[in-house]
């Protein structure tokens, strides 16, 4: 398993980028203005269940790449590192489309629906895929045992950090869309903040793949 180190710092890069808006929390907040903290929950519901799709898509996925192929888990941490930096452009980049604005013109739509769409939308979302492809393998040692339930104990301590952020951004939906709103400058700070996560993490998976 995971040593417990290495869980706090992945669970810390985790948080971080919970809390920078993206399409997830938009959604969230879209859904719990429009209908209700009940749709809400029931929307964060479908999506955390789209996390459980990709989870166990890369965990089987990396355990058959390094039980075929085990240098590739080396191309996979370089493939990862430019991936990294090409997120933390895109968060920077001049004119880019803003992180957050909620759509408060969606359609009430019933409860099944509602956990129906946030399940295909994690799922049809390759940034997911990508991106846990992209931060698996730096904190994933075959020394520390199977590489699969590695990859489950990153992906449980990932849902249950999005999960427990997003909940209580849905409880305060209005406040948070608000506060939005109001602190333009914030949002630039979040920015910057994210992609020096991100280009920091890339560094550190670039020099673990020079040892």
């Amino acid at each position: 398993m995971v040593p417990i180190q290495e869980l706090t710092y992945f669970a810390l890069a985790a948080l971080v980028l919970v809390l920078s808006p993206g399409p997830n929390m938009v959604y969230l907040i879209s859904r719990s203005i429009t209908q209700g903290r009940n749709a809400g929950l029931v929307s964060l519901a479908g999506l955390m269940c789209g996390f459980l799709f990709h989870i166990f898509m890369v965990a089987f996925g990396l355990t058959a790449v390094l039980f075929a192929l085990p240098h590739a888990f080396t191309l996979i941490k370089v493939i990862g590192a430019i991936y990294l930096l090409y997120l933390a452009y895109q968060s920077v980049r001049p004119n880019g489309r803003p992180l957050f604005e909620a759509n408060t013109t969606l359609a009430h739509d019933p409860p099944a629906r509602l956990f129906k769409i946030g399940v295909i939308t994690t799922i049809l979302n390759p940034k997911v895929a990508v991106f846990y492809l992209s931060l698996f393998p730096y904190f994933i040692k075959p020394a520390y045992g199977s590489v699969f339930w590695q990859s489950i104990q990153l992906g449980l301590t990932q849902v249950s950090i999005s999960a427990s952020i997003n909940f209580l951004i849905v409880l305060t939906a209005a406040q948070v869309a608000r506060f939005f709103a109001n602190n333009p400058t914030w949002v630039k700070v979040q920015k910057w903040l994210m992609a020096s996560v991100l280009v920091g993490m890339a560094i550190k998976m670039a020099l673990s793949v020079a040892e």
